[in-house]
């Protein structure tokens, strides 16, 4: 088939990009049924899709990439049961657990943070959500986040319209809360909270007037239709900042024996969430060093304009400088 009449189906497949990324440019939205033609390219049509997939980022997000580092401030014990996180009391990883971290701590990892590019800082927590004792230092620290110049955020779980306004009142300006995967596909991912709660509480943060982060982790099982769905829904509630993390499998973890993706497998869905959501950001987060490899520098061709910087919560990543380097070779701006 494919082989029969190559040339004249390379030109079928780049017509089919060209269609899809000059409806995009002139303002449009692809449907889902346009979406899951993406999936299907293979070869070197992937590289046509990348380049379609840069214009993109270009036309709404300019040159410009956005660098955001993390703070693990309390590690381990979750009750949650969510199958590929080490923090997971129901696990049995072999991570380093703690409570809540001071405030000299914090504010100490957020200045290093600034000083090594980074224009926002998130205060992560492990739990289901955070005790009103540990809310009203995590305000604090926010407020002090703030004072150094640092735009801060916050991922501490499943928290409620007071709690959540507390922070915003504290100076908080987003509100990091992923979906992690599509409604169809969660339950095999997580049974001790739901699809919905997840959703409540990130239309909670929303109605406090807090920017939201929210996206997934891909490589946990799910189809490319599960991928698409989770990005329409991220459209419909109108997320400002899309986090793509790549698993990476957790010995100890119920997908501690999952396969790494394909870098680039990885990287077609960077370029499905650009097509889907073409004027938000991309952040490309945890798993990029060990999924990508050598291919990290195609994350800005593939269509992403924001990453993390410096290490995630259970896991290495890389060097600020390393990063700040790729991103000047690209001929792009942190």
């Amino acid at each position: 088939m494919r082989g029969q009449n190559f040339p004249e189906v390379i030109i079928s497949f780049q017509a089919e990009i060209k269609d899809l990324e000059e409806k995009v440019v002139q303002g449009s939205y692809i449907s889902k049924q346009e979406a899951l033609q993406i999936p299907l390219l293979s070869g070197p049509d992937i590289f046509y899709l990348f380049a379609s997939a840069s214009k993109i980022r270009t036309q709404f997000r300019g040159n410009n990439v956005g660098l955001c580092s993390i703070v693990n401030a309390k590690s381990g014990s979750c009750p949650e049961d969510c199958s590929f996180c080490a923090q997971s009391s129901q696990n049995k990883a072999s991570i380093e657990v703690y409570p809540l971290l001071r405030k000299e701590i914090v504010i100490q990892k957020a200045t290093e943070a600034k000083n090594s590019g980074a224009k926002r800082f998130s205060i992560v927590t492990s739990g289901r959500n955070v005790l009103p004792k540990d809310l009203s230092k995590i305000a604090d620290m926010i407020s002090s986040i703030k004072e150094i110049g640092l735009s801060p955020c916050a991922s501490l779980g499943l928290l409620n319209d007071d709690a959540l306004l507390m922070l915003k009142q504290a100076g908080l300006d987003r509100y990091h809360h992923n979906l992690e995967t599509a409604e169809r596909f969660f339950s095999q991912v997580c049974s001790t909270h739901s699809y919905d709660d997840k959703v409540i509480t990130i239309k909670a943060a929303q109605s406090a007037g807090l920017s939201i982060c929210s996206g997934g982790l891909f490589g946990l099982g799910e189809t490319w239709e599960d991928r698409i769905n989770m990005a329409l829904a991220l459209r419909e509630l109108d997320v400002e900042s899309i986090p793509i993390n790549f698993l990476i499998p957790v010995k100890g973890t119920a997908t501690g024996d999952n396969d790494l993706l394909h870098p680039f497998e990885a990287l077609k869905i960077v370029s499905l969430y650009r097509f889907i959501l073409p004027r938000k950001e991309i952040r490309i987060c945890g798993g990029r060093a060990q999924v990508l490899g050598e291919f990290n520098a195609l994350v800005f061709a593939a269509g992403a304009d924001g990453m993390i910087t410096g290490n995630y919560l259970t896991t290495l990543g890389r060097s600020p400088a390393d990063d700040l380097k790729l991103i000047e070779l690209c001929g792009l701006v942190a």
